[in-house]
């Protein structure tokens, strides 16, 4: 890792919005219409941002949007990089890296899943409190950025408890019903076979995505505190014996957009007392 080049890219951002920023946010397929909401706006396009990668994927805007929501200051990725483009997860994590670089401490990171636990459904959200990678390759190998965190480093709490109880307490507070639950990360771009969905329950896990687990493994290494949100948007490969699609990724998304901006606003109203107790 280039720390040179981690430092351009913060300083671009810095120029374009020279404030103190308190939260980080990744937005996942179908859920980007969060950055909308966000007031005194400033948008930066992930070409303008030197270093960056650029989104590819349908749903994913690719750009930055800075200002202000629930009273906090946040920097809000409308679309991730994942390992299926064809990027390395070095690239895949860049921006959780610059995030620290500008100083964010926290990380809320959002996706769409695909739905493992058979008692849950399609549009149901569910906290992330632990997650499983079984493929080699991690964010981390190669030489380890000392700047940045320790060779070698824990990931018992991942993701954050506190965090996690604060998006609990809030969904109940709004009527929302919110599942808690292990995610596990494939590769991608293809959709996980019926077999490899089995294998998933066995070993522990409630949703399958392609996102999530790279940039909470580089901020873990950081200490960034990590709160992890899916939107299950269908179930599995082989449950209903169906064919799987994007679109209907997006669908469902579209569907659960309203409880998933409740609750991320909820959870940044109550981030400020959390922090002031940490």
């Amino acid at each position: 890792m280039d720390m040179d080049k981690l430092m351009e890219s913060a300083d671009s951002i810095r120029k374009a919005y020279p404030h103190d920023l308190d939260i980080g946010i990744v937005l996942g397929s179908g859920l980007g219409e969060m950055a909308e909401a966000i007031e005194d706006a400033v948008i930066i396009d992930y070409h303008d941002i030197p270093h960056f990668p650029v989104s590819t994927v349908p749903g994913h805007k690719g750009r930055l949007v800075i200002g202000h929501l629930e009273d906090r200051t946040v920097l809000c990725m409308q679309g991730r990089f994942h390992y299926y483009e064809g990027w390395s997860m070095e690239e895949v994590v860049y921006p959780i890296r610059v995030m620290r670089m500008l100083g964010i401490g926290t990380l809320i990171l959002t996706n769409a899943a695909g739905c493992v636990n058979e008692a849950w459904k399609p549009g149901d959200l569910m906290v992330i409190t632990d997650h499983i990678k079984l493929i080699a390759d991690n964010p981390l190998r190669g030489v380890n950025p000392d700047a940045l965190g320790p060779r070698f480093f824990d990931m018992t709490r991942a993701y954050d408890r506190d965090l996690a109880a604060l998006a609990e307490s809030a969904a109940g507070s709004l009527g929302i019903t919110v599942r808690k639950g292990v995610y596990m990360f494939f590769a991608g771009p293809s959709f996980e076979t019926p077999a490899e969905i089995r294998f998933a329950r066995i070993a522990g896990a409630d949703a399958v995505g392609m996102s999530t687990v790279p940039e909470a493994i580089a901020a873990s290494h950081m200490g960034m505190r990590t709160l992890g949100i899916s939107c299950l948007t269908n179930m599995a490969a082989g449950i209903l014996g169906q064919p799987l699609s994007h679109a209907e990724v997006l669908e469902t998304g579209e569907r659960a957009k309203a409880s998933f901006m409740a609750l991320v606003r909820s959870v940044l109203r109550g981030w400020g007392q959390l922090a002031s107790i940490s």
